[in-house]
């Protein structure tokens, strides 16, 4: 061995050897060749410390978060994943040898040993694993404009309408609650109530946001709002010592990036919302994998952006580590990968200017290399070998390092149709989910007030149609009298007028006054 070789063996244990526990990656490599003493390590105490896995298609990044979370869930941490394909679900069964594995464990110095890991399967659809809920004010306005791709006004008007409902307590579950409150503030009552203290609400905006609103439960994407809401806690267990690997299969939805990207970060925030703080663990309490993370940062409007660059800043004090797996460094806004201290880079392509110009800006983030020229080892890596820098126990950025990476030990596709099925089936949170739940909310709420208005408003309408009709009935008819022309115009009315005029006559004159009774004596007895 060169003095070179044992130069850059040195350099890469004084980098890569952790005292605590760590996930084994692979051996760093020098001139092409593994040199299976020089182990990189990554310490699973700075594992909340977040990551990128980055590369071209085809390059191993999948594996490679397979790797990861296999070794996670051996030490006893919970793993979330995206799987995209559906082609994860092998986890859960050991794999098996071949040549080029076999050529790979030689390599590496170290025994292949195939193992399955327990894994629970989820869907925001419901048919390819538990279904996945969140209610309408668990998005918040933020994340809810994302999907809805509403511009700055649409937005703000959005902001409102969860602003009244948090002012009036009311729970606003799913969509249904939201076209209701978006339907009674923009109009009629609800739009007088809210004018003062909100703002009013143009029909044009309200118009739009409905649209884009129906847009998604004609799509069937609208189960994802309601409850049974999912319980972040249901990602924290444990089988057997093993952390449990979730899989979010989104095969069925692959043609919305948008929306499963953006309900990956609603959990992600609710998981900071919800969980204590832990400070400095000697591992995570539980790891996030950010696949196809580039669909997250696409036009994302500044308070977006803003909410995810709080989330991965503070998220690490509570015990979570996330990653992202995308395919270049630059689909991650600098802001955001500031924060992220470990990197595994696969291989990357220069076929474009835009390529070109990637290339170097990517060169510009990793520590300098005595080893390496890192354009040239960048371009040059094969599959399953990435260009490796991470954070050791001291914070402190390692040794950079082309890795040949350590090869799973699961099944590295999907499982069988029919396993799947069986074991999803088979598993409590698909029956825990399975049902909707619909409880009293923003709909209700909102109905029952307009109906309690509107029959307010009918009784206060019968009774001044009947004070009108009693008044109506109260006047005479054309031709008729009323009833006090009736009584003077009676005749013992005028006899008794007439009787009291003659008294009155007669005790002005001192004459008696004749009376028409023959049995004398007036009216008043004169």
């Amino acid at each position: 061995m060169s003095d070179n070789q044992n130069t850059f063996i040195e350099k890469i244990k004084a980098s890569y050897s952790p005292s605590g526990e760590y996930i084994y990656l692979g051996a760093a490599m020098l001139d092409g060749l593994a040199l299976a003493a020089a182990e990189v390590n990554l310490p699973l105490r700075m594992m909340n410390r977040h990551g990128l896995i980055a590369g071209a298609t085809g390059t191993g990044k999948t594996r490679t978060l397979q790797l990861l979370a296999e070794q996670l869930s051996d030490a006893g941490v919970p793993v979330f994943m995206l799987d995209v394909k559906g082609d994860l679900s092998g986890l859960y069964q050991p794999g098996s040898t071949n040549p080029k594995i076999e050529e790979r464990a030689q390599q590496l110095n170290k025994p292949f040993t195939p193992s399955g890991f327990p894994i629970e399967i989820y869907s925001l659809t419901g048919k390819l694993g538990a279904q996945m809920r969140a209610t309408v004010t668990e998005f918040g306005p933020v994340l809810l404009s994302k999907i809805l791709e509403l511009n700055d006004t649409q937005s703000g008007v959005l902001a409102v309408l969860f602003k009244y409902a948090d002012d009036h307590k009311m729970p606003v579950v799913d969509l249904n609650d939201l076209k209701k409150l978006l339907g009674y503030l923009a109009e009629g009552e609800g739009a007088k109530e809210i004018k003062a203290s909100y703002g009013s609400i143009s029909t044009a905006t309200s118009s739009t946001i409905l649209r884009k609103i129906v847009a998604i439960e004609q799509q069937g994407l609208g189960g994802i709002f309601g409850e049974t809401s999912f319980d972040i806690q249901d990602l924290f267990n444990r089988v057997d010592g093993k952390g449990v690997i979730s899989l979010l299969n989104i095969a069925d939805v692959q043609s919305q990036p948008v929306l499963y990207s953006t309900f990956l970060l609603s959990l992600l925030a609710e998981i900071y919302q919800t969980m204590p703080e832990a400070g400095d663990l000697d591992k995570p309490k539980l790891v996030f994998f950010f696949d196809e993370a580039h669909l997250l940062f696409n036009d994302a409007p500044k308070a977006f952006l803003e909410q995810i660059n709080t989330i991965i800043r503070l998220i690490r004090s509570k015990g979570i580590g996330v990653f992202f797996c995308t395919q270049s460094p630059m689909d991650i806004p600098e802001s955001v990968l500031s924060q992220l201290g470990n990197r595994v880079q696969h291989a990357l392509r220069a076929f474009t200017p835009n390529d070109v110009d990637a290339l170097k800006k990517t060169v510009n983030t990793y520590p300098k290399s005595e080893f390496y020229a890192i354009d040239k080892v960048l371009t040059s890596l094969g599959t399953g070998q990435a260009l490796i820098t991470v954070l050791n126990e001291k914070g402190i950025p390692t040794e950079v390092a082309a890795t040949l990476l350590t090869p799973p030990r699961a099944v590295m596709g999907p499982m069988a149709a029919i396993d799947c099925e069986k074991l999803m089936q088979g598993s409590p949170l698909f029956s825990k989910y399975k049902e909707t739940v619909d409880p009293i909310s923003a709909y209700e709420m909102l109905t029952d007030k307009i109906n309690e208005t509107q029959a307010n408003e009918n009784k206060v309408k019968a009774e001044e149609e009947e004070r009108k009709r009693i008044e109506q009935e109260s006047k005479p008819k054309p031709g008729e009298k009323s009833l006090v022309e009736e009584i003077m115009g009676a005749t013992i009315t005028r006899q008794i007028g007439k009787e009291i005029v003659r008294g009155i006559f007669g005790m002005l004159t001192g004459k008696k006054t004749r009376s028409t009774k023959s049995s004398g004596g007036g009216l008043f007895g004169f």
